[in-house]
């Protein structure tokens, strides 16, 4: 009887200790974030492009969506010719499109402007390109489930130079690769789809462009800290990254997310079971 009213005192002692401890995170001043992720679909006919200018401020740790800046003013200018495009933001969700439809021309250095809060960001951005696929087709080998759906894909590198690339599988699914152990070779990989990232069948549409080496470098710290799920890697941003746009107005308070200009190739694959 006394182990069993010891066992029973112990026990309230225990309940009545019980604390919820509350821990504030900071959050610090937001931020600006400039995502300028421009893609020039050179296989297409006739060719097309995507460029917009996405503008958004940091926010907390657990926020899931980022504000968006709508008073910005947003220009692109050819540093060749000296020609200013400029961005306008019509339907006011944080997206700048250019009022006049152009296209990134080869080895030219865009300079990205964006005037904000009376402080200017200013990038440089250059053209990258990318080869064509040979082929991309669905495979049948699985993982460690034995349900996971594969993707082949095979394209040639281009020899004498280093090449990185992005592919973008949709559902925020990416990989970024770099040509070191195929470089001007023809080289091909499998992508598995987890069964619960894709349904099938239906299809989707992957992307390859080439990007550079900085720009690399930069996804891959990215997604290493935020992760493929939730969004995305540009939905949020978990730290204090730097990109390739500073503030020209004051240095300290640079902003976050990056300006790149990629040839991009297309394919729309269908998945079956």
């Amino acid at each position: 009887m006394k182990k069993i009213a010891l066992l029973f005192c112990c026990t309230i002692f225990l309940v009545n200790c019980e604390e919820v401890v509350e821990i504030d995170l900071p959050t610090g001043t937001p931020k600006l974030v400039i995502e300028a992720l421009f893609e020039v679909y050179f296989d297409e006919v006739p060719l097309t492009t995507n460029t917009i200018v996405k503008l958004r401020l940091s926010a907390g740790y657990f926020d899931e969506t980022l504000p968006v800046v709508t008073n910005a003013v947003v220009t692109l200018e050819n540093l060749s010719t000296n020609t200013i495009i400029s961005f306008e933001d019509n339907d006011l969700d944080g997206n700048y499109l250019p009022t006049n439809a152009f296209i990134p021309e080869d080895d030219v250095v865009y300079e990205l402007s964006v005037t904000y809060n009376n402080e200017v960001y200013k990038g440089k951005a250059t053209r990258t390109k990318t080869p064509l696929f040979i082929n991309v087709e669905q495979g049948t080998k699985t993982l460690f489930s034995g349900n996971e759906t594969e993707v082949i894909v095979e394209f040639s590198d281009a020899a004498l130079e280093d090449n990185f690339y992005l592919f973008d599988f949709s559902n925020n699914l990416y990989l970024s690769i770099e040509d070191r152990f195929f470089n001007g070779s023809d080289y091909n990989f499998s992508f598995f789809y987890q069964e619960d990232e894709v349904e099938i069948p239906s299809d989707v549409l992957i992307k390859m462009s080439g990007v550079s080496k900085d720009y690399y470098t930069y996804f891959r710290v990215l997604t290493n800290q935020s992760g493929q799920n939730g969004g995305g890697p540009f939905q949020t941003i978990p730290s204090s990254l730097l990109g390739n746009i500073v503030n020209t107005s004051h240095q300290d308070n640079f902003p976050l997310g990056y300006f790149n200009i990629s040839e991009t190739v297309t394919y729309t694959l269908s998945l079956t079971e």
